[in-house]
């Protein structure tokens, strides 16, 4: 079911076909913990530098804390990806909608992450189709942004299904890893994600 998005933040969960996606919660972090530190050097090529002292008890307390007050602003929504009915050890990713900007602009940015083992699986194509009624549709945007370093096919194939379009290119756009990288630009409209869902029903 989908929440209107100053609902509360405990509420909003997303529902896919094999997939549910919903905000952190404390009893995640052992499940949390184990995915992402076994998918370190899997994960390192792709994100901003982290270290153990990141995977703390404490450091994940935190983030639930500031998920939920990010949800009740209005700028952001972290969602763990679980496989199944949402149990903390079917966690198998996550996916960020991140600095949702209003007035005249009304975008969001799109961050996603994927455990080791469940890569390759079409589990991140997925998720990213169940965000998107999110974005358009009750958070009520008119854009959505995307951004992945040149080589990185797995991305670009996750986007490109979910009828995203290459926009453009960034120079030393993010710091991946502690050195500044490169990425391509992708984008979608409200126009373009209807047109995409139109064709979808046929």
């Amino acid at each position: 079911m989908l929440w209107p998005w100053s609902s509360p933040a405990s509420l909003i969960s997303l529902r896919g076909h094999r997939l549910l996606l919903r905000l952190p919660q404390m009893g995640d972090y052992d499940a949390w913990y184990a995915l992402r530190r076994g998918s370190r050097d899997f994960l390192r090529p792709f994100e901003p530098r982290w270290t153990e002292a990141d995977l703390a008890r404490q450091v994940f307390i935190n983030r639930v804390k500031r998920a939920r007050q990010e949800v009740e602003e209005g700028t952001d929504y972290s969602f763990f990806i679980f496989s199944g009915e949402g149990r903390a050890e079917d966690i198998v990713g996550g996916i960020t909608l991140s600095n949702v900007r209003r007035r005249a602009a009304q975008f969001v940015n799109l961050g996603y992450w994927m455990g080791q083992q469940y890569a390759g699986q079409g589990i991140m194509s997925e998720a990213v189709s169940v965000c998107l009624p999110f974005v358009f549709d009750t958070l009520d945007l008119h854009r959505i942004h995307a951004a992945f370093l040149p080589g990185n096919v797995p991305s670009r194939r996750v986007l490109e299904k979910n009828g995203f379009v290459e926009e453009g290119f960034a120079e030393k756009y993010l710091q991946i890893n502690g050195r500044w990288e490169d990425h391509v630009l992708f984008g979608m409209t409200r126009e373009r994600y209807e047109l995409h869902r139109a064709a979808n029903r046929r």
